[in-house]
């Protein structure tokens, strides 16, 4: 039983951090899109913070979070 307890609010909390990790995504993406570079690369530095965080917590694998850093910087650079 504390296993289940133990398991379901680690799930919770997992959803919440990759839900704050899309949302970042996603701002960051419609920035590029509309050309404030310049916000962009805050939006992407606190992109990085989480997904880097993430990534070290187990959340999200680490290459798929090199990956997207990776494609947001290409993107920034274009």
């Amino acid at each position: 039983m504390k296993d289940l307890r133990k398991s379901k609010k680690k799930y919770a909390q997992n959803l919440r951090t990759k839900s704050q990790i899309k949302h970042l995504w996603n701002e960051s993406n419609a920035l590029l899109k509309a050309g404030k570079k310049d916000e962009a690369k805050e939006a992407m530095k606190s992109f990085q913070q989480a997904i880097d965080k993430a990534a070290k917590k187990g959340v999200v694998m680490k290459n798929k979070a090199n990956r997207r850093k990776s494609t947001l910087m290409k993107k920034l650079v274009k």
